[in-house]
């Protein structure tokens, strides 16, 4: 009977430890094969370039075949020149920052379109609440993007690329020389818990831009910047955007779509449970009116969305034309189709007495578009907020305020 007692009591004590030891703990295994940069000769003295060095930790992790692996970035400043940390990897692999990363205050010293690259790599998680800081405050005046269509083109803090079942967790990011974070053909991809921060006259800082990507999710962020919060190109499908504090910056913006003519489709987009705060636009669709594809905009969703102080609540612009590039106003028609949009308990202020403002093309009309409960008042003192609705078909229901707009 006790030797029997004996063997369960050993049988439960392996099978407690087995347990324990596979358990998940600040993002990664206990177990995992972790891939110190200091053991590669970073410095993390905030001046000697530790690109390297963490190169040399990343491919070593990439191709560690005895299970996952994990680069691990301690606390510190590592100053990067710039990076490229390229797959295909042979397992899960977890990059984890404690630190700050800095980028260099010259803007010539990066050669490539993002600061920090991640290509081509599945199964990757970037964490540990650590620090990005792109120092763009040393080149926002070289940045003339607002009046040259041909502006020089500066670096983004951080970049992914045919990058696939990944996510990003409670990461920050300051001072981006342009954009922030870059998602271009990622697939089945979330981002949570991230910071973004950068001064509201900033220029072209953009929070997160997206690219021919789809199943996304975006949940629980806050970005305060000089641009789009949130920036959605062609080709994007099946994006989910949720619990967003937005502000300063241009909120959420789709477009500008149909000026290039390999561009695809936008379909599935859904904002939910977020707050614009001092944006100057909050829900914004904008396509080329001189625009040369015929692309579709479809299936989005906008729901309980609260606007506190937000220039342009509502827009959809198929007449955007920067740059002069239309030689006569309202001349051209776009020929993006957006169709199947729904807004819904959109409610605040407006600084702007346009508060809902649609103006959709003359040839390819906005097709079901509806609108139920939504609530946006102009704190203005020149008269209540109004809406202006062109070329828009669809349904209302339940009270519209501005009211007005027949559709």
């Amino acid at each position: 009977m006790a030797s029997r007692f004996l063997i369960l009591c050993v049988s439960s004590l392996f099978f407690f430890f087995l347990t324990v030891s596979s358990a998940p703990t600040s993002g990664y295994y206990k177990g995992d094969k972790v891939f110190d940069v200091r053991n590669y000769g970073a410095h993390g003295d905030g001046k000697t370039d530790d690109a390297m060095a963490i190169t040399k930790a990343w491919n070593d992790a990439c191709q560690w075949s005895g299970g996952s692996s994990t680069v691990y970035i301690p606390l510190g400043t590592f100053y990067l020149s710039q990076i490229t940390l390229s797959g295909p990897c042979k397992s899960y692999i977890t990059f984890i920052i404690t630190g700050t990363l800095s980028a260099p205050r010259d803007p010539n010293l990066i050669k490539q379109e993002e600061w920090i690259e991640f290509r081509y790599v599945d199964n990757l998680t970037v964490t540990g609440g650590g620090l990005l800081d792109g120092q763009g405050s040393y080149s926002w005046s070289l940045n003339d993007c607002d009046k040259n269509p041909k502006c020089r083109t500066l670096a983004i803090n951080i970049g992914f690329a045919f990058v696939r079942y990944s996510r990003i967790n409670g990461l920050r990011s300051i001072n981006s020389k342009m954009g922030h974070f870059n998602l271009f053909s990622v697939e089945d991809f979330n981002i949570t818990g991230v910071t973004i921060t950068a001064p509201g006259d900033s220029p072209n800082t953009d929070g997160i831009k997206i690219g021919k990507s789809k199943d996304m999710h975006i949940y629980n962020v806050t970005i305060a910047t000089g641009d789009d919060c949130i920036a959605i190109l062609d080709g994007t499908t099946n994006l989910d955007i949720s619990n967003v504090r937005c502000g300063p910056g241009h909120g959420i913006s789709v477009g500008s779509l149909g000026r290039y003519k390999d561009e695809k489709n936008v379909e599935g987009l859904t904002v939910r449970n977020s707050v614009f705060n001092g944006t100057t636009d909050g829900l914004r669709i904008k396509t080329y009116a001189k625009s040369v594809s015929e692309i579709s905009v479809s299936n989005f969703v906008y729901d309980n969305i609260q606007m506190v102080n937000v220039g342009n609540p509502i827009v959809i612009d198929q007449q955007y034309c920067p740059h002069g590039q239309c030689d006569s106003p309202g001349k051209y028609n776009s020929h993006v189709q957006i169709r199947n949009v729904k807004y819904n308990k959109i409610w605040g202020t407006s600084t702007s007495q346009a508060a809902l403002n649609m103006q959709c093309s003359k040839t390819f009309p906005c097709q079901d578009v509806e609108l139920s409960n939504i609530n946006l008042m102009y704190n203005g003192r020149d008269g209540l907020a109004t809406a202006l609705c062109e070329n828009v078909g669809g349904s209302v229901r339940g009270k519209i305020v501005p009211s007005g707009c027949r559709i």
